[in-house]
């Protein structure tokens, strides 16, 4: 059973130069119950995918096309008040930062309050009662005097909270979650993750995470799609993804983080930096950062294609591809080159000519 599907999502910006492409046809589908980390470098189109769900995208931008499904129904193409019932009944959001999501004005109790009579059938002390439990369930102790406090009394974990209970307060089935945990320190941030994953447990909903923190994703996740310029590098299992990555972008992701079993002075790094939204590439946008890149990657965009367990976007998991022995020896030179070992001499002659 789905929950959320999204098929080949097209966001585009109107610009007076031309139309910038942000999202290039994104897929995924979302079950119930389960946690979805999305992760990438900044400008991978991660926050853009959130908000394209949840139906805030901010003009010029726009759905070019594609379709986005919720429990069967499209809701990509409804207008802003089709769309508002949706929004928190069915789709809760948590922002980054919760100073921006919580009204300084009236107290958390009135947001929640508010928010729960906007989307469910109850009485003012009804959704006050259930207002305090959600302040209990996520965290916040002394939930019935608390409730009378302003957004500014409370820390920034604790702010954190009550934008959870806000997500939660209509019970909508998938909750948006927008690097909730980047604002927070180490401690609070483990809380705050133990807490989502109590969530879809108890209650059966689905989480879209959105983060760049790899140790967020492999504690809290079930799947992971990792996003770069606008499209999906590689979808799979989180254990997969981290212990066997399929695209040599994930695999410099993963070479990139500490290990604190080596004593390796420094760390490895992908070189050059994400393309801009008015030059993309030719062929594989990440072409001219990727250490593996054979003649097909500068012409031909790659689609998910099976690579083990997991999905890749990427050439070297083609079997038709008549160059496929070539790619397949730049990448264990390049596997040898972050492990620290030397590649076999005879690759030499082979490799001038399937790398750059």
């Amino acid at each position: 059973m789905t929950l959320l599907q999204v098929k080949n999502l097209v966001v585009e910006f109107p610009h007076r130069r031309g139309t910038l492409r942000a999202l290039d046809g994104i897929s995924f589908d979302i079950a119930p119950g389960e946690i979805l980390g999305v992760v990438g470098e900044s400008g991978a189109g991660k926050s853009l995918t959130g908000a394209a769900i949840i139906g805030l995208l901010e003009p010029p931008g726009r759905v070019a096309s594609g379709e986005i499904l919720l429990e069967g129904q499209r809701i990509d193409n409804l207008g802003f008040d089709a769309m508002r019932p949706i929004r928190g009944r069915k789709i809760g959001a948590i922002f980054q930062d919760p100073l921006t999501s919580l009204n300084p004005l009236y107290t958390v109790g009135r947001q929640l309050v508010e928010t729960i009579r906007a989307h469910l059938p109850v009485t003012e002390a009804e959704a006050r009662h259930r207002a305090i439990g959600l302040l209990q369930d996520t965290g916040i102790p002394a939930a019935e005097q608390r409730i009378d406090h302003f957004p500014h009394q409370f820390s920034g974990g604790m702010r954190q909270r009550v934008v959870i209970a806000l997500a939660l307060a209509a019970e909508p089935k998938l909750i948006v979650a927008d690097e909730p945990t980047t604002a927070l320190d180490v401690s609070i941030q483990a809380q705050i993750i133990q807490l989502l994953k109590r969530i879809c447990k108890d209650r059966g909903a689905a989480v879209m995470l959105i983060t760049h923190d790899m140790g967020v994703i492999a504690e809290t996740c079930d799947r992971v799609a990792v996003m770069y310029a606008g499209r999906i590098a590689e979808i799979g299992p989180v254990h997969e993804v981290i212990h066997q990555p399929a695209h040599p972008y994930t695999s410099g992701l993963m070479a990139s983080i500490p290990d604190m079993t080596s004593d390796r002075e420094r760390l490895n790094q992908i070189d050059g930096a994400m393309p801009r939204l008015n030059a993309i590439p030719q062929g594989c946008a990440y072409n001219p950062r990727c250490p593996r890149t054979f003649a097909r990657c500068l012409t031909e965009r790659p689609e998910l294609m099976h690579a083990g367990a997991t999905r890749a976007a990427c050439w070297l998991h083609d079997a038709t591809d008549p160059h496929k022995g070539q790619a397949e020896l730049a990448a264990r030179h390049h596997d040898a080159q972050l492990a620290g070992e030397r590649a076999a001499p005879d690759a030499a002659a082979p490799l001038a000519e399937v790398t750059r």
